[in-house]
């Protein structure tokens, strides 16, 4: 099933459950019971309420966003750097930057087509990756240059492989959901109380306020939504998130 499908139904079912509490919760009392007669204290309690727990609500969309930023920019400059290494070695003997280039596409090629289905299923990634971006560092450090421009190269080439290493280290910080089963317990407990206290101030008055009610709890499941695809950015947050690797390297991530 889509998320997004998912999302429609729970929105609907948020603010249907809501509507229906309100309406047999008022055939029940019927004319017996007095809206007017709302303490204001609770009226001033719900008004904080929603506002702490809006906080609260945009405090944790912002990380989860933030997250996700994170985890893009780290795929991407884990492949530039990966990029680079294959192009400041074009200055080497055939040989060398024959080999170097192999290990650079066997390391795409397992990224794309075995790592990443094993991160976004089990939060971490690959030994095998690790190997292979080890031999990688090897054949790079192992070249002795010739010249002031193959100097020049080796260099860079080295700088650039250190990058990768710190970017797939950030890439696996990334890996798994950012948000503690604490702050969903908040979040969810809060959205609960948020809209129980529509029924303390007796929502029932007309159909204009139970059209608001059930609006504002079709929203309060929107937003927990988003904090929840987002949670995940390598499952769901991004659209393509291996689209950085592909892009620099279609012959190596390209199956056969």
């Amino acid at each position: 099933m889509s998320e997004w499908l998912v999302l429609a139904l729970g929105m609907f079912v948020a603010c249907v459950v809501v509507m229906l509490v309100v309406v047999v919760r008022q055939r029940r009392k019927g004319d017996v019971d007095d809206p007017s007669e709302t303490p204001d204290v609770i009226e001033y309690m719900t008004m904080m309420i929603g506002v702490v727990y809006a906080i609260v609500l945009g405090l944790a969309i912002a990380g989860v966003w933030e997250a996700r930023n994170a985890a893009d920019d780290a795929v991407s400059r884990e492949a530039q750097a990966l990029h680079e290494v294959s192009e400041r070695v074009q200055v080497y003997p055939a040989d060398e930057r024959d080999r170097v280039r192999k290990d650079v596409n066997a390391y795409v090629r397992h990224t794309v087509t075995t790592e990443w289905d094993h991160m976004t299923e089990h939060g971490e990634l690959t030994k095998r990756g690790d190997e292979l971006l080890s031999e990688l560092r090897r054949h790079v450090m192992a070249y002795e240059p010739a010249t002031a421009q193959q100097a020049q190269s080796y260099q860079a080439a080295a700088d650039q492989v250190a990058e990768a290493d710190a970017a797939r280290t950030d890439r696996a910080s990334s890996a798994e959901p950012t948000m503690p089963g604490v702050v969903w317990f908040g979040l969810i407990a809060g959205a609960v109380v948020a809209v129980g206290m529509l029924f303390a101030l007796q929502i029932q008055r007309s159909g204009r306020e139970l059209l608001l009610a059930g609006l504002f709890s079709a929203l309060i499941a929107f937003l927990l939504f988003l904090v929840w695809h987002f949670d995940a950015p390598f499952a769901r947050g991004l659209s393509d998130s291996s689209e950085a690797f592909t892009a620099l390297f279609p012959e190596a991530t390209t199956s056969d």
